[in-house]
């Protein structure tokens, strides 16, 4: 006699196969979900339920049909749309009690105050450095603006982005993210091209870690070596109220005759062949990159960055200590504004400049987080408020962006100094000697070092992924694809360590396709499927696409 456990019933008897019917795979852990019991069919509210007899009945019929199939079988499975949420599931016993299940991905679930700011720290990173000077290119006023529309526009693309899976009913969507929904619409066309701008957004990133790290790194050197040695650097040119700002580039003054803080030495015997031996073996572009990779190319060959995602805190921490080190210098420099609206004078630039379409590309990256918002939201406990919580990040974000570009574009000291010499890096206005700036630069590189990996660990799992269905295929893969990573940052820091300009060129090619293109293609697509595509919001989708070109097109030319 046959096992009691065989099934009655067998697919391969018949030809038919069930297990390929709907999305899911045929060991599909759903087809195992406790039994159901409906709240009308609980007759009492005690510790241990009671289940009426319309219950039992239906519970004895559904363990008869799981006898008559498999339990990898999809044929009597229940389709997912009618399975209740966790926290309606109850397990029925045979002796006619009901058991509430509290299933783990539930009690998983965040709040909305951690899911906002979840999303701002994911959202804050190095483009926050950029800000002003991003600002300042574009002229303070014309810059307010183009911050609150371009933040306006990437909210939007991000709630469509949110959207985009729940517009798929065919299928089951629940573990989607963008790049799928990019594969259904688009084929293989729109799964490779959404991989290939997310790696530009990433690789781009790591690119623009590698330039601050060497940069944090040499101005942390310097202040240990000035500190140990006595070594004093003298600006009293540029001082404002007791606190040191300079100008990196001075020559931008046509007329103007200024020059860069000059070092002198102190009484502690060293003599000028010391400090230069230091600054060759010591040097922001020729040795600091070099050096970076003794410590980060071991980092990045680990199998698991689990370790380094402990240490994601930092980047929150850095970001508070930022806005206090902000605060802090406005109060002490004082604002420094005059208007002029179209005429540049010497010491101030125009409310209205052409130079803009730099700040929209460093905007563009500074407000990405379209490829994981969906991974974000899924956390979120109350999945009604997602558009809210979204919104309310996007807010907090936009404030932070506001008050870190307008304070110190606004209390930059002009005159003496003029209002071009912001730099990309605004904390390169600042002598090396500040304690404050170094303490947040010591902040900065240290979060770096243990993003750094995480980051290359992103770009791994999804390009290995694609191309050998192997997250980790081999050490020798691994450590290709790290070098090649590691080598472009250290060209682009030795030879353009400008981080507005690779801000503004990645955050605008990653930004034409997951922000403004697919999304735009993917929204107007459904609602015509849906037969609701009308022509105003064909002819604002399709604007959004010619603004994610334009912005492209237009770094070229600045």
């Amino acid at each position: 006699m046959e096992d009691d456990c065989t099934p009655l019933l067998n697919s391969e008897q018949t030809g038919e196969s069930y297990s390929h019917r709907g999305s899911t795979d045929s060991l599909d852990v759903k087809v195992k979900r406790p039994f159901y019991v409906e709240p009308r069919n609980i007759v009492d509210d005690d510790q241990q339920e009671r289940v009426s007899a319309e219950a039992a009945i239906l519970n004895s019929r559904v363990h008869y049909y799981s006898k008559l199939t498999g339990s990898s079988d999809r044929l009597l499975s229940p389709p997912n749309h009618v399975i209740p949420g966790p926290e309606e599931i109850y397990v029925y016993s045979p002796l006619g009690t009901a058991f509430k299940v509290t299933g783990s991905d539930h009690s998983a679930k965040n709040p909305s105050i951690i899911t906002i700011f979840a999303i701002w720290n994911t959202m804050m990173g190095t483009s926050i450095l950029s800000i002003p000077w991003g600002i300042k290119q574009a002229g303070f006023t014309l810059g307010i603006i183009i911050l609150i529309f371009t933040g306006l526009l990437m909210l939007y693309c991000c709630y469509i982005v949110l959207k985009s899976p729940k517009a798929i009913t065919c299928v089951d969507t629940s573990d989607w993210e963008f790049p799928d929904v990019c594969r259904y619409y688009f084929g293989k066309f729109g799964q490779w091209s959404s991989l290939i701008f997310s790696m530009v957004s990433l690789i781009g990133a790591m690119v623009v870690y590698w330039v601050l790290m060497s940069n944090f790194l040499f101005n942390t050197g310097q202040f240990i070596y000035n500190y140990a040695h006595n070594i004093n650097m003298s600006d009293s040119e540029f001082g404002t109220n007791g606190t040191e700002v300079i100008c990196p580039f001075p020559n931008t003054d046509p007329g103007g005759n200024y020059t860069i803080s000059t070092l002198y030495l102190g009484n502690s015997g060293n003599d000028t062949s010391d400090v230069s031996s230091f600054g060759h073996w010591w040097s922001k572009t020729d040795t600091i990159p070099l050096y970076l990779i003794i410590l980060l190319l071991p980092l990045l060959c680990f199998r698991s960055a689990s370790f380094f995602a402990r240490f994601t805190f930092l980047g929150t921490i850095s970001v508070v200590y930022l806005i206090v080190l902000v605060t802090i210098k406005a109060v002490h420099l004082g604002f420094h504004l005059e208007f002029h609206w179209f005429d540049t004078t010497q010491f101030y630039v125009p409310e209205f400049r052409l130079l803009f379409p730099q700040l929209t590309g460093v905007l563009t990256l500074a407000f990405f987080i379209h490829n994981c918002i969906i991974t974000l939201m899924k956390s979120n406990m109350h999945q009604q408020n997602n558009v809210r919580d979204l919104s309310v990040a996007y807010l907090l974000v936009g404030l932070t962006y506001l008050y870190v570009g307008v304070l110190i574009f606004a209390t930059f000291p002009s005159p003496p100094l003029l209002k071009d010499c912001i730099e990309p890096n605004f904390l390169d206005n600042f002598p090396s000697s500040d304690v404050m700036v170094f303490v947040a630069r010591t902040f900065l590189l240290f979060q770096m070092i243990t993003v750094y990996p995480l980051l290359g660990y992103l770009v791994r799992v999804q390009m290995m992924g694609q191309i050998f269905s192997n997250h980790y295929p081999s050490f020798f893969h691994v450590l290709v694809l790290n070098i090649l990573i590691v080598g472009a940052g250290v060209l682009v820091a030795r030879f353009y360590p400008n981080i507005g300009s690779i801000i503004r060129f990645s955050g605008a090619t990653c930004g034409l396709a997951l922000v403004f293109v697919f999304p735009a293609l993917v929204h107007m697509i459904s609602l015509r499927r849906q037969g609701e595509l009308r022509w105003p919001s064909a002819l604002f989708h399709s604007f959004l696409i010619l603004l994610g070109i334009a912005n492209l097109l237009a770094q070229f030319f600045m």
